[in-house]
């Protein structure tokens, strides 16, 4: 009987291969399940959406306003997606996720390219499946924003300097193509999400260099044709940005976003430092439970190069998005590479006691935030279809800890990672069923919903449009309903009946609502009642969808005055 032979099977390019493909299994129940998000998914896919219906892939607009944020990167990818998969006319939000699955596929790939270089080929293996099975990026990986594709394009850029780094740490001479791959993670960091990825690529340079006490090795980076192409790949898109807008996209993009970040909390974004490593146990689910021995490692092995590498690489980096007012879950993302190798790395030597005891509380406690959450929303937002999804999510989540803890203080870390990884990739996924069956929480695709049962929905092109909503103007109903969506008042909403368009009425615009519909003489019909939570405002939602009067000539009873 043959046995298992693990490292014949991850040897080479097969290691890395197998870790993006277990980020793969991991992301793709978010992908296909989660309903469109607010706010920042639907204003990115909704944007992406009106490039393609426009042809202008240079000017970046949601509905008619200016989206002048973030780099063109991301839109540009999603495009592609959905021009290659599916149709705009769709609006079908997955294809829009599929970049950000491909960079979460790539960060992993990336990891255990790196770690086979710097620790071997074990290491990197386990380190990129630890990448890609964390909550945080698995998320991501599911969301249509910038934030997977970062993570992937900056440890694209980390890995490829692992490599460099090591070789001359060797006396050898960095390869060209490990080069290549160097500039063309950052540029494409760049085309993301600007000066981000860039950030913490530089801060680790110069931790190293530093620690180091040589900056000869920077000199084999080849900056004589890796910055042209940078520029290459960069300035085309900056130029035509800039001729569009008159420069108003950098106003905006810098002093109306990144700049207001920096000075204080912006968007009520607001956190101390301290919460990324507060937060740690619960984002690197669930390989939570080697945290603690990666941090040790991290200090013991401080003196081998490979180890010091992911120390500058996680540190420096860190310690910026600690340092920042403005914090978001996703912001420590780019480092947690450094992170997953650590962990992996700690796989290699005896753990002590302190580190598998603190270890497996952590990761206990970790999952008992995450059944604590799904076991809230199933009380309060559940379904009866969303308790086999909830009960999964907490079977699974629950085993993945109490069976890594278990194993890990019995002195097995790899039976521990390996079980844990198996149980919580489960419990994600049937977190992303859960969260599908918490209907209240999905307004905007039940108001789809209600739309198309009545034939009031501009795509089918029945009733003319657009649709006029009150008070309710998240960019996910946006999406699902068209680029010309009215988001307007309870007068707006009335215009909108006496002028043939459906509308939609929240109940606290309902007497403001009947009053300007008598001023204008208009009935119109109400067709369905959406019942709902708000959970980017904090608002319980009552809208009721009203049919407009038929035109005359038609036939049709006009229905019931609203």
């Amino acid at each position: 009987m043959k046995t298992f032979d693990l490292d014949r099977r991850i040897a080479g390019w097969k290691g890395p291969l197998l870790a993006a493909l277990l980020t793969l299994i991991a992301g793709l129940p978010g992908l296909l399940l989660l309903p469109p998000l607010d706010r920042d998914e639907s204003r990115f896919a909704q944007a992406t959406a009106q490039m393609l219906e426009s042809g202008d892939y240079v000017d970046i607009r949601f509905q008619d306003e200016p989206r002048w944020k973030k780099p063109v990167g991301i839109y540009w990818m999603q495009a592609a997606a959905v021009a290659l998969t599916s149709d705009v006319e769709d609006r079908d939000i997955a294809p829009y996720r599929i970049p950000s699955l491909l960079g979460a596929m790539l960060a992993a790939w990336a990891v255990a390219w790196a770690g086979s270089a710097l620790l071997g080929a074990r290491v990197g293996f386990f380190g990129g499946a630890i990448m890609g099975a964390t909550f945080l990026l698995s998320t991501e990986a599911g969301i249509a924003k910038t934030d997977a594709m970062l993570c992937g394009a900056t440890t694209l850029a980390m890995a490829a300097l692992a490599r460099i780094y090591m070789a001359t740490r060797a006396g050898e001479r960095p390869i060209r193509p490990h080069k290549l791959l160097f500039w063309i993670g950052v540029g494409l960091s760049i085309l993301i999400k600007g000066p981000i990825g860039l950030l913490v690529i530089a801060l680790a340079v110069i931790a190293l260099s530093i620690w180091d006490r040589n900056i000869k090795w920077l000199a084999r980076l080849g900056w004589g044709w890796g910055l042209p192409l940078v520029a290459l790949m960069v300035g085309p898109w900056a130029i035509a940005i800039t001729i569009a807008t008159d420069g108003g996209f950098w106003r905006e993009a810098i002093g109306g976003d990144l700049a207001p970040k920096i000075a204080g909390a912006h968007e009520s974004h607001s956190g101390f430092p301290g919460l990324y490593l507060l937060l740690a146990p619960l984002l690197f689910f669930p390989s939570t439970l080697l945290l603690p021995a990666a941090v040790s490692t991290g200090w013991s092995r401080r003196a081998e190069p490979a180890i010091r590498f992911l120390v500058c690489w996680l540190v420096p980096g860190w310690l910026m998005f600690e340092l920042a007012p403005t914090k978001l879950w996703h912001y420590t993302l780019p480092t947690f590479g450094a992170l997953a190798l650590l962990a992996a790395a700690a796989l290699a030597r005896p753990i002590g006691k302190v580190s598998r005891i603190t270890g497996a509380a952590l990761a206990l406690f970790a999952a008992l935030l995450i059944i604590g959450v799904t076991v809230y929303g199933l009380t309060v937002y559940g379904t009866s279809t969303a308790q086999t999804w909830a009960a999964l999510t907490v079977v699974t989540t629950l085993a993945a800890a109490a069976v890594g803890a278990f194993l890990l203080l019995n002195r097995a870390p790899v039976a521990a990672l390996v079980a844990s990884l198996a149980f919580g990739i489960v419990a994600h996924g049937a977190l992303a069923g859960t969260i599908r069956q918490l209907r209240p929480l999905a307004i905007a695709p039940q108001l789809e919903k209600t739309l198309e049962a009545a034939d009031l929905h501009p795509r089918q092109g029945r009733t003319p449009g657009p649709v006029a909503i009150t008070t309710y103007h998240e960019p996910s109903f946006v999406f699902l309903t068209g680029r010309d969506t009215d988001l307007t008042d309870a007068e707006g909403a009335a215009r909108a009946l006496a002028e043939g368009r459906p509308a939609i009425v929240e109940a606290r615009d309902a007497d403001a609502f009947r009053d300007a519909a008598g001023r204008l003489g208009v009935s119109g019909r109400a067709v369905g009642v959406v019942r709902g939570y708000n959970y980017s405002g904090g608002d319980e939602m009552t809208l009721t969808v009203y049919a407009p009067p038929p035109r005359p000539g038609t036939g049709d009873d006009a229905g019931e005055a609203p």
